[in-house]
């Protein structure tokens, strides 16, 4: 992805989806971390701007993953 044009920071997210992607679809949604348990998936990390985020989301619907949840954090 690239960085936004007003050279804002990223805004980090937390994605959760239903069902199981493992890490070796990290780069696939850009390198975000993946993290599954319980029949659940929780893609998290920087995303740069407003039209990257809904990349992620069109790549979750082309999987045909239910969304359960979009929320936007604070980095740690």
């Amino acid at each position: 992805m690239s960085q936004p044009p007003t050279g804002d920071p990223p805004t980090f997210y937390e994605i959760r989806v239903e069902g199981v992607l493992d890490s070796r679809w990290s780069s696939w949604f850009e390198d975000l971390q993946l993290t599954s348990e319980g029949g659940r998936t929780l893609i998290a990390g920087p995303v740069p701007d407003q039209a990257a985020l809904h990349g992620l989301l069109a790549r979750i619907r082309d999987l045909n993953l239910p969304l359960i949840s979009v929320q936007r954090i604070q980095p740690e």
